[in-house]
Formats: C-alpha cells, sequence, structure tokens
C-alpha cells in the first residue's frame, strides 16, 4: 500500500497525497470551511495537475463506497469477532456529563483499560484522538478494548 503524505497547508488547510504505482500522484485538499478538492497529476510532473475538482460531501461518501470502504468494514467486523477484544461506537447524548469536555477529562482509558480509537463528528472522522480532543454532543467514539471494558465506557459518557 503506497505511503500517504499530509502536508498542512497555512491558510487554507491540509493536503492528502499519495503516487500511485505508475507514478502518478493522486491527493483531496481538505479545505478550512469543509470543502474538498481531488487531484491528479501526470506521472513524472507533480507539479502540474491533469485533473482537479471539487468533491461535495456526497461525492465524496459515493467515492469512498466505489473505492472499497466495504473492505474497511469487513475488516472491523473480522476485529469485532477475536475473542477478548472489543469494538463498539458509542454516541455522546446531549446529558453526557462529558459533552463540552476533554476524552483526558473522562480519563477512559485509566479507568476502564480501553482506548477511544476514533471520533466521528458530523460524518467527519477524527482518528487517534488525543487527550485534549473536546467530546460533543452528537459525537461518535469508537472505543476498543474488552467488553466490560467498553461497557464501563459507556456508563462513563452516559453518567460520569
Amino acid at each position: 500500500m503506497s505511503e500517504i503524505a499530509e502536508t498542512q497547508l497555512p491558510g487554507v488547510g491540509v493536503r492528502y497525497d499519495f503516487t500511485t504505482e505508475d507514478g502518478r500522484r493522486v491527493g483531496v485538499i481538505h479545505r478550512h470551511g469543509g470543502r474538498r478538492e481531488m487531484f491528479v497529476c501526470p506521472a513524472g510532473d507533480p507539479d502540474t495537475t491533469a485533473l482537479t475538482m471539487e468533491l461535495t460531501d456526497d461525492d465524496a461518501h459515493t467515492l469512498v463506497e466505489v473505492l472499497g470502504v466495504s473492505r474497511v468494514i469487513e475488516a472491523l467486523h473480522q476485529l469485532q469477532q477475536m475473542e477478548g477484544l472489543a469494538l463498539d461506537w458509542l454516541r455522546v447524548s446531549d446529558g453526557s456529563p462529558y459533552a463540552g469536555r476533554t476524552i483526558g477529562d473522562a480519563r477512559i482509558r485509566t479507568r476502564t483499560g480501553a482506548s477511544v480509537v476514533a471520533a466521528i463528528r458530523g460524518g467527519a472522522p477524527h482518528p487517534a484522538p488525543g487527550p485534549e480532543f473536546r467530546l460533543e454532543a452528537g459525537d461518535t467514539v469508537v472505543v476498543v478494548g474488552t467488553a466490560g471494558g467498553i461497557e464501563a465506557v459507556r456508563s462513563i459518557i452516559a453518567s460520569g
């Protein structure tokens, strides 16, 4: 699998790109404010774009599905079936004592042994959020640990 380069673009956003086996550079620019632009550069000339197009949220989701997100879901399903290891998606409710507070404030890993491996906010993933990541009502956190650890996280998020 190709390595994905992440480049901060000051005042613009973040560019993610990789080089295909035939030498083309393919990437997406995530602009501040949510716009996404996809680009393709011809082989041997990474500074010239052969194709540039803006992607709406629906376009991006459709492209991900076409490119094989189902393989990722299948891999997650297999992970869920491993003995002694559990994975779950937990929603942060409006009434959660941790809505508006950080993952570190909840001390999830210390209290349960489970880890928050991603957060999803408004359909946008936030992989590997650190303890400074502020949870908001409506977020979904992806948690990995033992079944008991995940149940403890569910309780913490719901009632503290």
